[in-house]
Formats: structure tokens, C-alpha cells, sequence
């Protein structure tokens, strides 16, 4: 029978595809990569927290929310994950070229004699009759079988290159899930930024109109000119001339939020309307060492397996110089009753090895690309290792210096609302002029919108380590795909 040589062909054949030509991909060490045994710059003394979920170190429910609803429902971590599966179904395809391809077929016809003659018949056993006018019947059942001998392992550096690719994929991801995560706790924190200068410039415009009527008193008591009035009126059409910019800049940051989330512009109004304080997080945070960064970022980890991903396809494209070994076979019975298919069998094998000659240098051109290709996926490596560490040193820099402006400016709130009191007192005693109650006033407005600034450029910076750090996902286990964040046709 057929089955039988074509089956010991095929194990002999696998018994040959043995060797898998092109480099073997070997990861790169931590020197390879130009790391650093430490930071260039000093980060203060602190113990190990959950980068896993890092949003949960501030104590705020509602950021935590945020975050992860757009860890889940953001469209662009939609489309991520798309791509991942379509990365998946990828390997899945390489992997079936390791093996054989079959097929199958069958047909009937039928024969009508619509005038008088003969219709001639041959049995399977090699009898024929002649019959008149009438009909025959013919079955046919055939099956075709065809193996690529995978001998010099390109099919196999191919499923190197997609699995490889698969696992970029997932890492993008990754990459993509801790970015909206970021911008999501960054466009909370100026939403909540906003509402405290909001309500900074609200209090100060009470106590500007509470001046603006003691001048008047003043006025009518004949102990100051109009001077006083002006200046008073001056001062409150001005900072009520900030509001609406600042207005302005929280409907933006709740609109932000709201797409981020797959929702609309303004699904998180309501939800936000009720201010809370900046969150403020730990006071610190372990940065380890920078070999780590190979292992906790997803960034660098993709970068990573698209380098071996490249360098499986010089592989794929070095196995096209060598030669290839095919093998095809077929079976096929004929009959001309459904009962008697089985009667005569008919079956073919065959065994083809082909061997590249002359292409003009394409092939060693492709080699020679792929080559290229390896050598940019590298460099492109270490540059996003580069980048990731540089990401880190300008995170802990940011978090010293809002750090240390935060302290100052305490001090100096503290003196500039003294400063004020002081100046009320003095005024309403005719002790002062408007003028010097206006600097005083204008400088505790400025005084507490810097304290605002530096605790929102605190918390921006922590979440900006948090991310260089590699925060967001479980770095110990391979992002997928799971049902809930399968999107089609735009539903969730």
C-alpha cells in the first residue's frame, strides 16, 4: 500500500532534518548592553513596594479605578491586543509547516444517452459490456499527501522568528498597558491640581472682596483717596481673570480621563466634580540597580525579543541556499458503483530534491539583509535600554527637586500667609497702605499656587519613576490576551 512508504520516506526524512542553519540567538549580558553597575545619581534609602499595582500606593479609590478600567477598556491597549493575537496565530501557521499537508477529493458523474447506441462499460475486474441507450455512473475518491523536509532548519528558525515575535508582541502590550496607566494617574493628578487652584483663587478673591469694601469704608471716612479702590478693584479682576483658564484646564484633564478609559469626554464630570487633595503616594521608593531594568521593563524585554526575532530569519533566509527535499504521493480508485469503490486502487509517490544554482545573488543578498536587520535590532536594543535608564536617572531627579521645592515653598506659604494677617490688621488700623496689603496678598496667592505645583510635580514625578521602573504588569509571567479585553466591532 501506499501509506506505508510514504510513511517510512517521511520518518526518514525527518531523521535527516537535523541541523538548523544561521546563528543561534544567545541573549546579550548587562555589559554587552553598555548597563552601569549604579545609578549615576543618589536616590534616597527606601524599601521595596508592589510595582505590580503601584497605583495603590497613593490611597486614592478612585485613581485606582481609573487606572485599571483603562488598563482594560483603553482602545489602544484594544488594538494591542489584537495585534498580539494576530502574533499568535502567526506561530500557529509556522508551526504547521513542520508538518505533512493533506488532502482529500471525490466526485460523481453520470452519463445519460439521450439517442440510440451504445454506451460502453469496463468493470474494475476488466470486463466490458456495451449497453443501449441509458446512463452510467462513475465515483471517484482520490487523496493527496505532500511533505516539505524541513533539512536544513529554515521552517524552524521561522517558528524561532514568529515565536519570538509573539512574545514582542505580548511585551508591547505590556508597554502600552503601563503608558495609559501613567497618563491616567498624570491626568488625575491635574485635574485634582486644578480644583486646588481653583479654590485658591476663590479664596483669595473673597478676601479681595472683603478689602475692596473696607477701602470703600475707608474712602467714605475720608482716610485714603479712590487710589485704594482702584487698586483693590484692580487686584480682584485679576485673579478672578485666572479662573476660567483654570476652568479650562480641569475640563481638560476630565476629558482626558474619559477617553483614556473608552469612554466619552465627559463620562467622569460627575465623578469628579467633588475636589480631593493632589495624592501624595510614599515618601520614597527602591530603585534597585540598573541590570534590572532588563528584566522589570517591557519596553526593553520587546526590544529584546524582536533581536532574536531578526536573528532567527537570518536563518530562515540562509536555509534557501541549501537544498530542499520534497515529498508528494496520492491515492485514487475509480468505479462505477458506490459498492465497488474499493476494487481498484491506485496510488503514486514521489520524492523531489531541488538545489539553488544561479539567482543573480538574491538569495546571499537576502542573507546578507537579514544580516543588516539583526545588527539595527541591537543597536536598537541597547538604545531602548539606554533610553529606559535614562528614563529612570531624570525620574529620581524629578522627585529630589519637587521634593526639595515642596519644602521651601512650606516656608514660604507659612510666612506670606502671616505676612497677609499681618497686613489686614495694619490697614484696617490705618497702619499701611492698599499698596503694600496688595503685595502681601498677591504673594500668599502665589505662595499657595506654588505649593500646589510642587505637590502635583511631586506626585507626577513619582509616577513618572514608577513607569521608568517597569510598573504596571506582572513581570514574571507573559502578558496575553484574555476574553475581557477582546474587542470587536468596537464592543468590548
Amino acid at each position: 500500500m501506499f501509506a506505508r512508504p510514504f510513511l517510512v520516506l517521511t520518518a526518514s526524512a525527518l531523521a535527516l532534518a537535523g541541523c538548523s542553519v544561521g546563528p543561534d540567538y544567545r541573549p546579550s549580558s548587562a555589559s554587552d548592553l553598555g548597563v552601569p553597575d549604579a545609578y549615576s545619581v543618589a536616590a534616597p534609602p527606601a524599601p521595596q513596594v508592589d510595582l505590580t499595582r503601584w497605583w495603590a500606593q497613593f490611597d486614592d479609590p478612585l485613581l485606582g479605578e481609573l487606572v485599571e478600567t483603562a488598563t482594560r477598556d483603553n482602545l489602544d491597549v484594544g488594538q494591542a491586543v489584537a495585534r498580539l493575537r494576530q502574533a499568535r496565530e502567526s506561530l500557529v501557521q509556522a508551526r504547521g509547516s513542520l508538518l505533512p499537508s493533506l488532502s482529500a477529493s471525490g466526485g460523481y458523474s453520470r452519463r445519460q444517452n439521450l439517442v440510440g447506441g451504445t454506451n460502453t462499460v469496463q468493470l474494475p475486474d476488466g470486463t466490458i459490456i456495451e449497453t443501449g441507450a441509458g446512463s452510467s455512473d462513475n465515483f471517484s475518491i482520490g487523496g493527496d499527501a505532500s511533505y516539505q523536509v524541513d533539512l536544513f532548519g529554515g521552517v524552524r528558525r521561522s517558528i524561532e522568528g514568529a515565536s519570538a515575535g509573539y512574545e514582542a508582541s505580548a511585551f508591547d502590550l505590556a508597554s502600552i498597558r503601563t503608558a495609559i496607566q501613567g497618563e491616567v494617574a498624570r491626568n488625575y493628578v491635574l485635574a485634582r491640581a486644578a480644583q486646588a487652584q481653583l479654590a485658591n483663587a476663590r479664596l483669595s478673591l473673597a478676601i479681595q472682596d472683603e478689602n475692596l469694601e473696607i477701602a470703600g469704608f475707608r474712602i467714605q471716612a475720608g482716610l485714603v483717596s479712590s487710589l485704594d479702590t482702584e487698586q483693590a478693584r484692580s487686584q480682584r479682576a485679576a485673579t478672578a481673570a485666572t479662573i476660567p483658564s483654570l476652568e479650562q484646564s480641569y475640563a481638560q484633564s476630565v476629558a482626558r480621563l474619559g477617553v483614556l478609559i473608552g469612554q466619552a469626554p465627559g463620562a467622569l464630570r460627575s465623578r469628579l466634580e467633588q475636589p480631593l487633595p493632589i495624592p501624595l503616594g510614599p515618601q520614597a521608593i527602591a530603585v534597585g540597580i540598573p541590570a534590572d531594568t532588563l528584566r522589570q521593563r517591557p519596553d526593553v524585554r520587546a526590544a529584546e525579543r524582536q533581536l532574536a526575532a531578526a536573528t532567527a530569519q537570518v536563518g530562515v533566509a540562509t536555509a534557501q541556499l541549501y537544498p530542499a527535499l520534497s515529498i508528494s504521493g496520492g491515492l485514487d480508485t475509480n468505479a462505477t458503483a458506490i459498492s465497488r469503490i474499493g476494487d481498484l486502487v491506485t496510488g503514486s509517490l514521489f520524492a523531489g530534491l531541488s538545489q539553488l544554482i544561479f539567482d543573480g545573488g538574491r538569495t546571499r543578498s537576502q542573507v546578507r539583509a537579514q544580516e543588516a536587520a539583526t545588527d539595527a535590532a541591537f543597536l536598537a536594543y541597547r538604545q531602548t535600554v539606554l533610553v529606559a535608564l535614562e528614563d529612570i536617572e531624570n525620574a529620581i531627579v524629578a522627585l529630589n527637586t519637587a521634593d526639595a521645592r515642596r519644602a521651601e515653598i512650606t516656608i514660604q506659604l507659612d510666612a506670606a500667609n502671616n505676612s497677609a494677617i499681618l497686613s489686614r490688621s495694619q490697614y484696617r488700623a490705618g497702619l499701611t497702605d492698599f499698596t503694600t496689603l496688595n503685595q502681601t496678598e498677591t504673594t500668599l496667592l502665589q505662595a499657595r499656587n506654588s505649593l500646589t505645583t510642587a505637590q502635583s510635580d511631586r506626585t507626577t514625578a513619582l509616577i513618572q519613576l514608577f513607569g521608568a521602573l517597569g510598573g504596571g504588569w506582572d513581570s514574571t509571567t507573559l502578558p496575553g490576551a484574555s476574553a475581557s479585553t477582546t474587542f470587536r466591532n468596537g464592543n468590548g
